[in-house]
């Protein structure tokens, strides 16, 4: 074999490993940013599943729930009929608009003590963006004449 094509050779070999590297990293890069997107039901169906996947779970805020230590929050979710517990220890206090009866977002992991726990969140104002209630006013636009 020419010093030629051993060198072709070893290049070839050394991009190949770099290719099948960069692919790995990759596909470990995505299966850990997935996240399923469930309601509580389906969370509560899932079985041992469940326990392993990175989950997002929606449902409102229920009142009377929520427990503040610092950036740590625990409350409850309520969707339906369905109650559960959600701890939250992100990096970052919980958002303005997380009260209660407000719609919140959880992201996270289901624990097998029957808690989820978020490590992000997401809440909006169930009155602010309630639809206007029959015979509702808004206020009058300012007038652009002069």
């Amino acid at each position: 074999m020419s010093s030629d094509t051993s060198r072709y050779l070893k290049f070839g070999s050394a991009v190949a490993v770099i290719m099948v590297s960069l692919a790995f990293l990759a596909y470990t890069g995505v299966q850990e940013s997935k996240s399923y997107y469930v309601t509580i039901k389906e969370l509560r169906g899932m079985g041992d599943s469940a326990y392993s996947k990175h989950l997002r779970v929606a449902g409102n805020v229920q009142p009377g729930s929520i427990k503040r230590s610092g950036t740590d929050v625990s409350f409850v979710l309520v969707e339906n009929d369905q109650l559960l517990p959600v701890v939250y220890n992100g990096t970052e206090a919980p958002p303005d608009t997380f009260k209660d009866e407000s719609q919140a977002l959880a992201d996270g992991r289901y624990g097998r003590d029957g808690v989820f726990h978020a490590k992000q969140l997401q809440a909006k104002c169930a009155s602010k963006y309630a639809p206007k209630q029959p015979g509702q006013t808004t206020a009058a636009a300012p007038s652009m004449s002069n």
